[in-house]
């Protein structure tokens, strides 16, 4: 078997692969190492035969798509967020990335560590397989073959040992924290509502209108002076069943269909009249509710209010849903690839409305090849771009710091002319994934048998300083974001998630997804920052 291994790497690829992925499922005490088990599984395969080898273009291949992609996701997240308080974050995050490097520069003059080691460790205690990889690029390329294998091993050692305290101490920080600061998450919820859509479960409910308080007054009016977050259905008025439009009147006995969280309904409702049990939502003998996939490119990256629908059909679009999440469907949503819609229209609507989207879920899983491979090129094109920093120092954005910046700016651009740049939410995360596997099996193949020869007392002095790295940033990321930046505790626990178990765990605190938003945030921008600052770091303290 293991010859076998040896002269074909693309079986021992997907062996790492999938008993990674297999490893890497399996929960102890409600936790699991995730995708970072290809990593260690790699490093062991790695370990037992010096001959075991992953080609290097797997490595760039797989670098480049999962930064790229995380670039297109989070796009318009990313430059959303920061229109509130751009220069404020943007400098907070510099400060404790930087924190964070100069915490293990420390570390280096105290217990003696290499420079690999250390760069490797700051990559390790922020879970950033992308700065790891960025410092292994430069090594490559700027080193012998036989430098540059002792020195990326070194990097693989330390990035290893201080990965798991680098997840542990984020979440150690949130629960001590949140306990001496009292954090109510609820009541964030309430002051954060308006802020951050929350994505709660969306139902629908009929109203009768019994109150005189909005009689004669048009749905847009009352709708705008309660700031309903709702859409709005079929209504009927005796035994006529139309659609709600905005200049609709209200009149007693009407009944009305309302989509939305249950909150928004309870308070329209307290508004307009009371719940009741008619056969509105069942009656489909005018007008019928389907949900179809959104498959025609041309339609992706355009508002729905730029489509006018009112005007080409019958019908009314109330809820979107996009993986996992349902949003309610307002004229300044933008439409992406694979997202499924829920409207309710005439039948006689309802072909010309599925011809109209698509509605093919072959196609909206499909990935435009040409856009793809161009947006890849170019950020590959902008990664080449050398960077003098000093004489001693050029630095290059690389194969993962390229595809992320271009992945930002196409992924909000949404699309150019007929380019539709974004991908299909399905087919962004299938990518992502595939991507970070490639990345982890290939580092763990390479690195895996100088990790054995290291196995010593030194990959526990490795693992304390990766501890003290995580630890100080995350502890002091929370006071000081807290206390005197005032800035949601909710939201804070998105800035520190560096990882996506961290993520899951805060969201779990929160009950809701305020900790998206400042992951969304963060995230790309301390990618960036992180492989630029490894780069540095392990330059610096190699001279």
């Amino acid at each position: 078997m293991s010859e076998i291994l040896s002269t074909n790497p693309v079986l021992l690829l997907f062996v790492v692969a999938s008993l990674g992925y297999l490893i890497g499922s399996i929960k102890v005490g409600g936790s699991s190492l995730g995708v970072a088990a290809v990593l260690f599984t790699g490093l062991a395969i790695g370990a037992i035969n010096p001959a075991f080898k992953i080609p290097d273009i797997v490595f760039i291949l797989g670098l480049s798509i999962y930064v790229y992609s995380i670039g297109l996701r989070s796009g318009p997240a990313f430059f959303r967020s920061y229109k509130k308080n751009g220069l404020r974050d943007f400098v907070f995050i510099v400060a404790m990335l930087s924190l964070t490097g100069l915490i293990a520069t420390g570390l280096f003059f105290l217990w003696d560590f290499s420079s690999g080691t250390v760069t490797g460790m700051y990559a390790g205690s922020s879970t950033n397989t992308a700065a790891m990889a960025g410092v292994i690029e430069f090594i490559t390329n700027a080193y012998s073959e036989t430098e540059a294998t002792a020195l990326t091993s070194d990097v693989a050692l330390g990035y290893t040992y201080s990965y798991p305290m680098g997840v542990m101490a984020a979440i150690i920080a949130i629960v001590l924290m949140e306990r001496l600061f009292k954090i109510n998450y609820n009541d964030e919820s309430k002051k954060l509502r308006s802020e951050y859509p929350l994505g709660e479960d969306l139902t629908s409910q009929s109203v009768e209108i019994t109150s005189p308080d909005v009689l004669g007054r048009s749905l847009r009016e009352v709708s705008k002076e309660h700031d309903f977050q709702l859409n709005y259905g079929r209504v009927m008025r005796g035994e006529q069943v139309s659609l709600a439009h905005w200049e609709w009147k209200f009149e007693m006995g009407d009944q009305l269909m309302i989509v939305g969280a249950k909150k928004e309904i309870s308070a329209a409702i307290a508004v307009l009249g009371r719940a009741v049990d008619s056969g509105l939502s069942y009656d489909r003998r005018h007008y019928d509710v389907r949900r179809i996939f959104v498959s025609n490119s041309r339609l992706a990256g355009r508002s729905l209010a730029s489509l006018n629908l009112a005007a080409k059909f019958d019908a009314v679009i109330t809820r979107i849903r996009r993986g996992d999440v349902d949003m309610l469907a307002h004229g300044h949503t933008v439409l992406e690839l694979g997202d499924r819609i829920r409207f309710i229209a005439s039948r006689k609507d309802l072909k010309r409305l599925s011809a109209y989207f698509g509605d093919s879920y072959q196609r909206s899983s499909q990935v435009n090849l040409f856009s793809f491979g161009l947006g890849i090129g170019l950020g590959l094109l902008l990664g080449s771009i050398e960077l003098t920093l000093s004489p001693s120092i050029n630095l290059k954005l690389g194969y993962a710091g390229g595809p992320l910046i271009i992945g930002l700016l196409l992924g909000t651009l949404r699309r150019t002319g007929p380019i539709v740049w974004t991908l299909p939410y399905g087919a962004n995360v299938t990518l992502e994934q595939i991507g970070l596997i490639f990345l982890l099996s290939a580092i763990g193949v390479k690195s895996g048998n100088g990790f054995v020869e290291s196995l010593s007392a030194e990959g526990l002095q490795i693992f304390l300083g990766g501890s003290i790295i995580s630890l100080c940033t995350a502890f002091i990321t929370l006071l000081i974001g807290y206390k005197l930046l005032r800035i949601p505790f909710s939201f804070l626990m998105g800035m520190v998630s560096n990882q996506p178990a961290i993520l899951d765990f805060a969201k779990s605190r929160t009950g809701n997804r305020i900790p998206d938003y400042g992951f969304s945030m963060v995230f790309p921008i301390a990618l960036i920052m992180k492989i630029v600052i490894a780069q540095l770091l392990f330059v610096v303290l190699q001279t």
